[in-house]
């Protein structure tokens, strides 16, 4: 498999995303324990001319409206922080179409020698929070246009910085508003909410080796290891 950051993620317990993220509406979720790209994955958004928050479930993996072929997007799971207001697959939608990638933990693999060992990492509380992302309407003439996201990352805190040199965005909760605003188009506002999370906040294990493979999405992939 290939190891990116970020390229697995959870969403183990989507009966509380209603709660803590003020939904309009409940959402029909089903838990996951090995999200892989190229999946839907539940996402945040408020539509232009709206306040209600509303969750989607949108293809990881963004499609730039310029794409010639869908497939572009699965090399796309990823926005890096330093450089998403500039990139021209990213630049449009960090200006106009950001949203909010529902998670409640994430995996990352650490070298160890020949072999890498996965971990998982979460907020100390448990509960579900939000990575900045991005996402795209991409039509296509035969078929239903496709809605895809990304995920941004920035430099890792001192927690993940053992395990790899990137580590997804975690939004602060008092900054969804900010993000989520369509009329919000301020790199100089935007850009320093792309920064680490705090390393005292979040928590840490080895886990099994299951989750290596995409197919098994199951509470086993979070079994601890020593």
């Amino acid at each position: 498999m290939l190891f990116v950051m970020c390229g697995r993620f959870t969403l183990c317990n989507p009966e509380v995303v209603e709660e803590v993220f003020e939904l309009a509406e409940v959402p029909d979720i089903e838990p996951r324990w090995n999200i892989a790209p190229t999946q839907n994955v539940a996402a945040v958004r408020v539509a232009t001319g709206e306040t209600h928050r509303r969750c989607h479930m949108l293809r990881w993996g963004l499609i730039p409206q310029w794409a010639k072929d869908p497939g572009l997007g699965a090399r796309l799971i990823n926005a890096r922080a330093e450089t998403v207001s500039s990139k021209p697959a990213f630049r449009s939608a960090f200006r106009q179409r950001r949203c909010l990638i529902v998670a409640d933990g994430f995996y990352e693999w650490q070298k160890l020698g020949s072999r890498k060992q996965p971990h998982y990492i979460r907020l100390d509380d448990g509960r579900p929070f939000a990575f900045a992302g991005l996402w795209e309407h991409w039509d296509r003439a035969d078929a239903d246009p496709i809605e895809s996201c990304t995920i941004i990352t920035t430099e890792p805190n001192e927690l993940v910085a053992p395990l790899h040199d990137r580590m997804p965005v975690i939004l602060q909760p008092e900054d969804y508003d900010i993000w989520l605003d369509p009329c919000m188009s301020k790199v100089d506002v935007l850009q320093p909410l792309l920064r680490p999370f705090p390393t005292e906040n979040m928590v840490a294990n080895a886990v099994s080796l299951r989750v290596n493979n995409p197919s098994n999405d199951s509470a086993g992939c979070l079994e601890p290891v020593s």
